[in-house]
């Protein structure tokens, strides 16, 4: 026999309950504060509307060195050259770190997962074990976590594991981008390969990381040091995202056209 007791303590229960679920949904819908690490430009509308510029180590973290040349200091270069070009196309821009400060892999990656229609490009730049290693070379990964829904971000355990073979936005995108650095750098086509890099696995968008010479080659380093070179880096990469794009925008309408009663 249920007690007034049982039905005041079962009315407690329900009422956390709805409180817990009230708080949940509040927290999602409420605005999240903006970063001054956002460059933002007029938009373009279309299924991608920005783009999360990764350069990477930074802070304690140099990378590659050969005698004064830091591969930190290249990657931040290059990621503002590339954020005015993008910029100049309409598209936001934002950058993972804006100086030379340290920023683990896992804030890079919360950073670009808090955006929506975006890609991501983080930039990098090799050292061989032999001297004679030269070239650029552009990377993906072969499976990417998925994006989290409500109900997985409060209960990760209804996350399905992901089995798909292959990744084929960021595939796609690594092309454009390898086929446009070695076209207006000239430089050895390293060609684009699948490697589970945690920046690029982890984060929900269409994501690549490039490898923009090796600091470990002379004549390699002699280009990389100049402007002109990471200049043209910079608008390669640029115009690969805006092929890219326009090829994505042009499946989108497609598949548009294809649905029921359109």
């Amino acid at each position: 026999m249920t007690t007034r007791e049982d039905r005041w303590q079962q009315g407690l229960a329900w009422g956390g309950l709805l409180l817990m679920i009230a708080a949940v949904v509040w927290w999602e819908i409420l605005p999240r504060p903006s970063r001054s690490a956002v460059g933002r430009a007029e938009t373009l509308e279309g299924p991608i509307t920005g783009v999360i510029i990764d350069a990477g180590h930074g802070g304690n973290d140099s990378g590659a060195l050969r005698a004064s040349v830091l591969e930190k200091d290249l990657t931040l270069d290059v990621a503002r050259r590339l954020e005015v070009l993008l910029r100049g196309q309409g598209l936001k821009t934002i950058l993972t770190r804006q100086g030379d400060e340290t920023v683990s892999l896992g804030q890079r990656a919360a950073v670009a997962n808090e955006e929506r229609d975006c890609v991501f490009v983080s930039i990098h730049f090799d050292e061989g074990a032999r001297a004679a290693a030269t070239g650029v070379q552009t990377f993906y990964a072969a499976r990417q976590k998925p994006a989290k829904s409500l109900a997985t971000r409060w209960l990760p355990f209804l996350q399905p594991v992901s089995n798909a073979p292959n990744n084929l936005e960021s595939q796609s995108l690594a092309g454009f981008v390898q086929a446009a650095v070695t076209a207006q750098t000239q430089m050895l086509d390293r060609g684009t390969r699948a490697e589970q890099f945690y920046v690029v696995a982890n984060v929900h968008h269409p994501a690549v990381l490039v490898e923009g010479g090796f600091l470990s080659n002379d004549a390699d380093i002699a280009k990389l040091t100049t402007g002109e070179y990471r200049q043209k880096l910079a608008g390669a990469i640029c115009d690969a995202i805006m092929r890219y794009r326009k090829i994505a925008g042009q499946e989108q309408a497609s598949r548009a056209a294809e649905e029921p009663g359109a």
